[in-house]
């Protein structure tokens, strides 16, 4: 397709003529810049505010304000089982069940309430894997869950890291670092996307090689849910849990979500912490002792949801389900190809790409790796109203999300470093 591209403004529009998913742009507020929109690349780390988001906050306080406490059963949008919205349209989003996943929480929050549940070391299988170079939040979780439980995390976590010169991983080393840590291995956990170089992986092979040496197999999909279309329950994933603010436009500190397998959160066996809203629905206001988990991935909650925080989610999700995955992750791939071939024609600026060329590794993050003067195109891309992301301590990542990017986005972008001398 790429004989096709061409580096003018005339094919970037008319690109977004053709393009179904086109009107969904002027859903979103766009930041300003010289009184105009400006080309916002950084929905990989916060994504941009649904501009139906205003009226259902609105909504909620009017409820608030005439209900009081009997908005929990009386509101529009009962606070009760306000968390309920969500469940079959993130189904949809991450391939799942609606009795496995469960808006609540947050991401680290619940990263850690699930590796209470699957990370139940012993003498002989105590090891975790992960990426190296994953995100600092995971990298934090892994290290004192381990000490937690009195392993040094020098030995009790194996990070797989790229080959000499490279800066992704094979599929192939991860799969033999799993198959070599055998029977000493508790847990698999990796980050969908790697959010330093964009490297979608092979989830399902994962998943499969932990379970092959009688691991469990969990995810960080922050860079990935909905941006990448997953199956994991066909995958038979264990576990997995995100955040709702990068491409699930929920806000900052948006509320995270939790995915259980069936298999897992049937089993009265597995131990997870009690929390009021984690607690079986009927007996909530009994006031009892006794934690009697809910028969879904709804046990994993804690607290009352809340309310106010899951607003921008509810706005956002309503369009994910008027889209769909499919449309999108169609456009994200035609739209991150042509950004590809256009950075490519750039040879004044010394950067590579060091996101994987392949669709299949990769969303819609693209991830430029200078050599030199990278903070210094940095900051020219944002005195020419360029939203991107900077990250030490020499990449600037761009994300041409299809939910509100646009092709002429792209061009922009590419002439804009054009210009840089």
């Amino acid at each position: 397709m790429s004989n096709a591209y061409q580096a003018t403004l005339q094919y970037a529009q008319e690109q977004d003529e053709i393009d179904i998913l086109f009107p969904f742009r002027e859903r979103f507020h766009f930041p300003q810049h010289n009184d105009k929109d400006v080309h916002y690349f950084c929905g990989n780390s916060l994504g941009l505010q649904p501009k139906s988001v205003s009226y259902l906050m609105q909504s909620e306080l009017n409820d608030w304000a005439k209900y009081g406490v009997e908005g929990h059963f009386q509101a529009r949008n009962p606070w009760f089982s306000y968390h309920h919205l969500f469940s079959e349209r993130l189904a949809k989003i991450v391939g799942a069940k609606k009795d496995e996943v469960v808006a609540a929480n947050t991401l680290t929050v619940n990263l850690h309430l699930l590796m209470m549940s699957f990370y139940r070391p012993d003498a002989k299988r105590y090891k975790i894997i992960m990426e190296a170079g994953a995100f600092p939040s995971d990298q934090y979780a892994m290290e004192t869950q381990v000490r937690m439980y009195g392993y040094d995390p020098n030995d009790a976590i194996i990070e797989i890291t790229p080959r000499e010169g490279e800066y992704t991983l094979h599929e192939e080393d991860i799969l033999k670092a799993i198959a070599d840590a055998g029977d000493s291995l508790a847990l698999v956990m990796f980050g969908g996307v790697n959010y330093y170089t964009g490297q979608f992986f092979n989830l399902e092979k994962i998943t499969a090689a932990a379970h092959k040496v009688g691991a469990y197999a969990g995810f960080d999909l922050a860079h990935a849910v909905g941006n990448i279309p997953l199956k994991l329950h066909d995958w038979t994933a264990d576990f997995a849990c995100w955040c709702s603010y990068k491409y699930l436009n929920s806000g900052p500190g948006g509320v995270g979500g939790i995915y259980v397998h069936e298999h897992h959160y049937s089993n009265p066996k597995i131990f997870r912490l009690g929390g009021w809203w984690g607690n079986e629905e009927k007996g909530r206001f009994k006031m009892e002792k006794g934690f009697i988990p809910q028969n879904n991935a709804g046990s994993w909650q804690m607290s009352n949801a809340p309310i106010f925080n899951m607003v921008a989610h509810n706005a956002s999700l309503d369009l994910f389900e008027k889209a769909g995955m499919p449309a999108l992750r169609e456009k994200s791939e035609k739209m991150t190809g042509y950004l590809e071939w256009l950075l490519k024609q750039i040879t004044h600026l010394p950067f590579v790409i060091i996101t994987p060329s392949h669709p299949q590794h990769r969303g819609c993050q693209l991830s430029l790796l200078f050599t030199d003067r990278g903070r210094e195109v940095f900051e020219k891309l944002t005195e020419n109203g360029v939203v991107a992301d900077w990250r030490e301590p020499n990449v600037i990542r761009i994300a041409p999300v299809p939910l509100y990017n646009t092709y002429e986005d792209c061009y922009r972008f590419y002439e804009i470093l054009m210009s840089i001398a």
